[in-house]
């Protein structure tokens, strides 16, 4: 056995860099954080060779005594907290203290610093070898500049796995970008090679949040994205998120920010794909720009190394509160929202001028605590504005006995449309007197509508849209109707884990609400009493298996909702008016109607999109019109 020795502390510091450095995008994470702590509202930054030979990060924040400079060089010395308490309920970014001490272990380091308006200011250098840190003169404005040179000159083992210079530029541009969008009261410049990348001024205005948020994500990103701002209950989530058409092959458009910390979250992921879960097609992503505001003392941020990773002190009203926010306002969204983007944005843009940062999103907010509730059971409130829905449930159905009737009814809401129709498809109307959708024209092959809106061309998939209404009124018409449950004959036994069938005991509740009886018959043994009629020819063992892991890792469960609408999902498809149906103007007009005052019309179940525009922009580009 070889003796027990104290590590070196160059040793310590180099063991220590490899969970903090990874990579240059590691440092500048931890230099661009340090300066926002210090106040700073301007960072300049600039890279050489994608940060392996140089990173500098300048900034104008509140500077460092002279006096402290060369402990900021020390492992574990930090400002930012003194005691217990102050780990409780952190505000910062950084807190650890390890960062510099780290960095200069594996690179040469130097850093100028001053905390007064003229141009005194003071230098400590260190270049990854034990030695006494030597303070000097070197004038600087009031802030701080780091300078990091030849990352892991002196550990060949880890330089060797660093990458090429425009893949590790490409890292540290994600870097500046996330946290570019968490502080938009910030000014960033980016410089690579001697070349300006970005320059994003700082705004404190939703315009000017929304043109930074474009300008890091894209212009298709804001073009396509419903802003919300909800409150409730000491949590705010505010941000911006995707519609479902808007959707990625991966989950590389997601930024959550939880008191302005950049975190990837299981908790987090779980949430949002359960928003997304009836809209978005499969295999795709949503795309989002999001921040959680909660207090400092119910997040627990000193569980990973690298500050990616939180732990709430509650879980589920967490989960909860992200799921129903986003899912209402998602649902929230409406056609004339979505053409209103559009046209906002192609009137405030310049020829040449791209219209990202003018984009218009229309925020949800003000939704009152009361719609939250009961947001375990399944549908939504109906709008009270239209007055056919308790008509509707036969409406569009595929060729019956009792077609004559239908047509009778779809033709009592056509009738208000009609008038104009029958000499010309098209009423005689202003435009601002116009639906969102538009007035029919005709049906194209049995399968699409076209119609005419104020703003050109409305294509609708008939079979996807009616699909999505019917679907929306059979979830609102079991809603109301609760769960119709059946007991079983012979009760079905099924082995747990003993953690599984405490869970199962301890959600009873949830179980009962959902139409599921749950009994324990022992330690490691559960009994199915009771099913919903709906899911009397599903597999409910796997089905209560899944609930019972999920409630175990999230404190929450949406599969059997989840599943009691795909069976839902399913009716509505063999429900839906089929191609090669056909419709009369008023019965397509009547169609267009529902789709303007259905939630989450613009999708289908599947996640496909139900509608299109082509403006008359379009079509003179198309056909070169005036060119």
């Amino acid at each position: 056995m070889r003796k027990i020795k104290l590590l070196s502390p160059r040793l310590a510091n180099q063991i220590a860099a490899g969970e903090v450095v990874e990579r240059p995008s590691s440092v500048i994470k931890e230099l661009l954080e340090n300066s926002l702590d210090a106040g700073a509202t301007r960072l300049e930054i600039d890279i050489e060779e994608g940060g392996i030979k140089l990173m500098r990060v300048r900034d104008n924040g509140g500077g460092i005594e002279k006096d402290d400079l060369p402990l900021a060089l020390s492992r574990h010395a930090t400002s930012k907290i003194y005691e217990l308490d102050d780990l409780e309920a952190v505000a910062t970014l950084g807190f650890r203290g390890e960062a510099l001490a780290s960095i200069s272990s594996v690179a040469r380091l130097a850093l100028i610093s001053s905390t007064t308006e003229d141009s005194a200011g003071w230098q400590v250098v260190a270049e990854g070898r034990d030695m006494e840190t030597q303070v000097s003169p070197a004038p600087h404005p009031r802030g701080t500049t780091v300078e990091v040179r030849d990352l892991f000159f002196n550990t060949p083992a880890r330089r060797k796995f660093l990458r090429t210079d425009k893949t590790e530029y490409t890292h540290l541009e994600d870097v500046v970008k996330r946290l570019a969008l968490s502080r938009f009261d910030v000014a960033f410049n980016l410089r690579h090679n001697n070349r300006a990348i970005y320059s994003w001024r700082a705004g404190d205005s939703q315009l000017e949040q929304e043109r930074r948020v474009a300008q890091v994500c894209g212009p298709a990103f804001m073009e396509n994205a419903v802003h919300i701002d909800i409150e409730r209950s000491g949590l705010r989530l505010w941000g911006w998120v995707a519609q479902p058409t808007f959707s990625r092959s991966q989950a590389d458009l997601q930024h959550f920010y939880v008191n302005g910390r950049a975190i990837r979250d299981k908790l987090v992921s779980h949430a949002v794909r359960q928003a997304y879960q009836d809209v978005l097609y499969h295999g795709r992503h949503p795309a989002f720009v999001l921040y959680l505001e909660l207090d400092p003392s119910t997040v627990d941020v000193n569980v990973h190394p690298t500050k990616h990773e939180v732990r709430f002190r509650d879980n589920r009203s967490v989960h909860d509160f992200i799921y129903s926010s986003l899912h209402h306002a998602l649902a929230r969204v409406r056609p004339e929202d979505t053409l209103a983007r559009r046209e906002t944005s192609e009137s405030d843009g310049a020829p040449g001028i791209n219209p990202f940062a003018l984009s218009s999103s229309k925020p949800v907010q003000g939704i009152a605590a009361g719609e939250f509730k009961g947001q375990e059971t399944i549908g939504f409130r109906a709008p009270a504005s239209v007055g056919y829905q308790s008509n509707y449930q036969s409406s569009f159905r595929p060729s019956s006995p009792d077609e004559t009737a239908v047509r009778e009814q779809m033709a009592v809401y056509g009738a208000l449309h009609s008038s104009p129709i029958k000499n010309n498809p098209l009423p005689e109307t202003h435009s601002e007197d116009i639906p969102p959708l538009g007035y029919a024209l005709a049906q194209l092959k049995g399968i699409y509508i076209l119609a005419e809106n104020a703003q050109g061309l409305i294509l609708v998939d008939m079979h996807a849209a009616h699909e999505r209404i019917t679907y929306e009124r059979m979830k609102e018409s079991f809603s109301c109707g609760g769960i119709q449950t059946q007991p079983l004959l012979v009760p079905e036994s099924i082995a747990v884990s003993e953690k599984e069938a405490d869970c199962a005991e301890n959600f009873s509740e949830i179980f009962k609400s959902l139409g599921f009886e749950l009994q324990r018959a022992g330690p490691e043994t559960i009994l199915i009493r009771q099913i919903p009629v709906i899911l009397s020819r599903a597999k409910v063992e796997q089905l209560v298996r899944d609930v019972l892991s999920d409630l175990i890792e999230h404190g929450t469960s949406e599969r059997i909702q989840h599943h009691i609408n795909e069976i839902l999902g399913t009716m509505a498809c063999h429900g839906s008016v089929r191609a090669n149906r056909k419709l009369t103007i008023p019965e397509m007009n009547a169609l267009l109607r529902d789709m303007e005052a259905t939630e989450r019309s613009g999708q289908c179940n599947h996640g496909r999109p139900t509608w299109l525009l082509q403006s008359l922009d379009d079509l003179d580009k198309l056909f070169m019109r005036g060119q």
